[in-house]
């Protein structure tokens, strides 16, 4: 009788004996499987979540709020504006302007100086929702649209006491807000979503500039790339803008929106009429970024709608990630 081949295994220091294998390692199912894994492409990883208001990386969607900002001389420095996610400068009486800022990724503890409201913002908020807005009173013929805007009002007459007087500052350049209070007197704020822009690589057909000028009646802004801090830095009225937390404020993206401007049927005591700057509809637009400037163009189909900009190519106007600032400005040509 033929006797089975043995081989010796030794376990924990005991040699013993045992059949011989049938068949070769090479042709067991276990080393099929990983001749199959080591041939197989490798797993695509799945994109990081962005901002939609900055496309930086952040899955967590948190609550908007909407702030009126001062941008006078007698306002500034202004507190907060570094952390916002988007600030507008928009025309208001006299050719001078006011900010309405966006924060909601990573929002500041603290904003100021907290202005009035204008009838341009009830026409921009819808884009967000219904978010939360931070203002400090309004004309009275406004008072009823704002009563009807898509918005949690929480100024300084609805929730008193998330506002404060800063110390070294004079009225009503001296009114400040804490942010978590303001977000929890509107809990049901609505949280950050698409609102049309896009980001990632610059496109093809920048046009390098060092500076951009855009002039208002009462105000001029230059927008200065700095290779170093890798953004736009702003000076108003050939002053530096500065922050009060320090530094000079600036972004990556500066958006040049160049839409239709009309007296409205609002004015201050002196009978300055309120400039309403249409965004919805069609127009022209410059993007600043990475040190040059693109002609695009913008497009918003509704109120409730976010404006997309794209290329004269009708390509996506891609915004480097970061803070974005949005000029609207009365039409003009387009890069000069």
């Amino acid at each position: 009788m033929r006797v089975p081949r043995m081989i010796a295994i030794t376990l924990a220091g005991v040699t013993v004996l045992a059949p011989a294998a049938a068949c070769s390692s090479a042709d067991s199912p276990a080393a099929g499987q990983a001749a199959q894994a080591a041939t197989a492409p490798p797993a695509t990883p799945t994109p990081e979540p962005t901002h939609p208001f900055t496309g930086l990386p952040g899955a967590a969607r948190k609550p908007v709020l909407v702030a009126k900002i001062e941008n006078t001389s007698s306002g500034k420095p202004q507190l907060g504006l570094k952390k916002a996610d988007i600030v507008y400068i928009e025309q208001v009486e006299a050719g001078l302007t006011r900010l309405m800022a966006v924060f909601s990724s990573n929002p500041p503890a603290k904003i100021g100086p907290v202005r009035s409201a204008r009838i341009s913002d009830l026409h921009l908020m819808p884009q967000f929702g219904k978010p939360a807005f931070a203002y400090s009173g309004a004309q009275t013929k406004m008072l009823p649209f704002i009563a009807k805007a898509s918005l949690f009002d929480v100024s300084d007459s609805r929730v008193p006491g998330a506002y404060f007087r800063q110390p070294g500052r004079y009225a009503p350049y001296n009114l400040f807000a804490n942010t978590k209070q303001l977000l929890a007197a509107a809990p049901k704020a609505t949280k950050e979503k698409d609102i049309g822009f896009t980001f990632g690589d610059a496109p093809e057909g920048g046009v390098p500039k060092k500076t951009f000028s855009v002039k208002y009646p009462g105000a001029r802004f230059t927008f200065g790339w700095s290779e170093t801090a890798g953004k736009w830095l702003i000076w108003q009225d050939g002053q530096k803008d500065m922050a009060a937390e320090g530094g000079q404020l600036g972004a990556p993206t500066i958006v040049v929106q160049y839409v239709k401007t009309e007296r409205s049927e609002f004015h201050d005591l002196n009978d300055s009429y309120t400039p309403l700057m249409h965004t919805t509809g069609k127009g022209k637009a410059v993007v600043l970024r990475d040190g040059q400037a693109f002609k695009a163009e913008w497009s918003r189909d509704s109120e409730k709608d976010g404006t997309v900009f794209t290329t004269a190519a009708g390509e996506p106007m891609n915004f480097a990630p970061g803070q974005v600032w949005v000029v609207l400005a009365a039409p003009k040509p387009v890069i000069p």
